[in-house]
C-alpha cells in the first residue's frame, strides 16, 4: 500500500534527521554506545515482530526521554523517594510524619520523589515544596491524579508503564523512604530489597518509618525474620540493609548519616570501588579486613586514589578503598558502610552532605 503524502513527507524527515546523526556521529559524545542503540532498533525493524510490540517500543523510549530530560539538570543534588499508601488521610498521623519527613529533607537540600499521587505521595510532595520535589505520575484507570502540590510542575513526570516509572525512582534516589501502604508499597519495598539484596542497586539507606509505636514495619520484619531468615531463604544479615523506625528524626539521621564517609560505589571489571568523602587511616583500613574478609573473594581491602578507568569521572579527587567483593554478601557490606561512618561521627560535618 503506497504511502500517504503526510507519511511520505514524516519518512523523509526522520531520513535526513538519521543521515544528518550518523554523518555527524564520530564527534559525538558517547558515539559507540548510540552506535549500539541504532543498530539495536535497525535490527528489530528487520525482524517480523507485532504493531503492538512496536507500541510498546516507542512509548518506553518516549518514557526514557522524559526521565532523562527532566532529571540531567540536577544530577548533582542527592534525593529520597517517599513510598506510601494513596489512600492514608491527610490528618492521620502517617501523613503528618511524611509532610515532617518531607520538610527536613528539604530544609537540608535534598530534593523528594514521589508518585505524584494522594495520601504519603501528596504528603511528600507537600512537605518538600514544590521547588524541592519531583513527581512521577502513572497513567492508571482510576485512583492516580497527580496531587495538588506537585500538579503543573515542569517536575511532574507523566509515564506510561510501571517499569520505566521505577527504573527512575530507583536510579535517582540516594535513600529511599517507605511508610505503610497497600499492595504496591510492599511491592517497592521488596523491589528495593532484591535489587540491594543482589547488587542491582545501592548501597543507599532504606528507612521504614510507622507512626509512633505503630507496628506496620515491625509486624513486616517478624514476617521477614520466621519465613525468610528462620528458613535460609534469605541471609541473616539481610535486615542490616534497612532500618525500622517510628521517628522521624532517626530516620532523618540514618539517611545524614549514611553518607557521612561513604559517597558512591561503582565496579571496574571485578574489582569493588568504595569512594569517601574523608580518606581512612591506615588502622581503620585494617580493622575492616580484620572484620570484613568473610566478603573477599581475594586479596585485601586497600586504600586507592582514582583508577585509570575512572578518568573523567566526577568523582575523581575522592580517596577510595577498594577490593574483590564476593557480590553475595550484601547486609555484611552495609555493615562495613554502617561501621566505616561510625568512625567520622565526630568529624565536622559536610557542608552540602546533599551534594554527589
Amino acid at each position: 500500500m503506497p504511502l500517504s503524502p503526510s507519511e511520505q513527507h514524516s519518512l523523509d524527515s526522520v531520513s535526513a534527521e538519521l543521515v544528518k546523526l550518523i554523518e555527524q556521529l564520530p564527534n559525538v559524545k558517547h558515539s559507540k554506545l548510540i552506535q549500539r542503540a541504532l543498530a539495536v532498533l535497525v535490527r528489530i525493524a528487520s525482524e517480523e515482530i507485532d504493531r503492538l510490540d512496536w507500541k510498546i517500543l516507542t512509548a518506553s523510549l518516549e518514557d526514557l526521554e522524559r526521565g532523562f530530560a527532566i532529571f540531567y539538570p540536577y544530577r548533582h543534588v542527592r534525593k529520597v523517594t517517599i513510598f506510601g499508601s494513596a489512600r492514608i488521610g491527610d490528618r492521620t498521623p502517617e501523613y503528618l510524619m511524611a509532610v515532617d519527613f518531607a520538610r527536613y529533607l528539604s530544609k537540608r537540600g535534598y530534593m523528594v520523589m514521589t508518585g505524584a499521587g494522594g495520601g504519603i505521595m501528596q504528603a511528600g510532595n507537600e512537605g518538600a515544596g514544590r521547588e524541592h520535589s519531583f513527581g512521577l505520575n502513572i497513567q492508571l484507570p482510576f485512583e492516580q491524579g497527580a496531587n495538588a502540590f506537585i500538579e503543573g510542575d515542569e517536575k511532574l513526570i507523566n509515564f506510561k508503564y510501571f517499569f520505566t516509572r521505577k527504573l527512575f525512582f530507583l536510579r535517582e534516589s540516594d535513600a529511599i523512604a517507605l511508610f505503610p501502604g497497600g499492595y504496591g508499597t510492599q511491592d517497592e519495598a521488596f523491589e528495593c530489597l532484591t535489587l540491594c539484596q543482589t547488587g542491582r542497586y545501592g548501597p543507599v539507606p532504606l528507612v521504614l518509618i510507622d507512626k509512633p509505636g505503630g507496628d506496620y514495619w515491625t509486624s513486616w520484619h517478624d514476617y521477614v525474620c520466621q519465613h525468610l531468615v528462620k528458613r535460609g531463604l534469605v541471609s541473616p544479615e539481610d535486615p542490616s540493609i534497612y532500618t525500622i523506625t517510628d521517628d522521624v528524626e532517626i530516620a532523618c539521621a540514618a539517611i545524614d548519616k549514611f553518607y557521612r564517609v561513604y559517597h558512591s560505589s561503582r565496579y571496574v571489571g571485578e574489582l569493588f570501588v568504595m569512594r569517601l568523602n574523608h580518606e581512612l587511616l591506615n588502622a581503620q583500613v585494617e580493622e575492616l579486613n580484620d572484620k570484613f574478609s568473610d566478603i573477599l573473594t581475594k586479596g585485601k581491602i586497600t586504600k586507592s586514589e582514582a583508577l585509570p578507568e575512572e578518568a573523567g569521572d566526577e568523582t575523581v579527587d575522592l580517596p577510595r578503598i577498594v577490593f574483590y567483593f564476593n557480590q553475595r554478601d550484601l547486609g555484611r557490606l552495609y555493615q562495613m558502610i554502617t561501621l566505616i561512618n561510625q568512625w567520622e561521627i565526630h568529624c565536622e560535618a559536610e557542608e552540602h552532605p546533599e551534594r554527589k
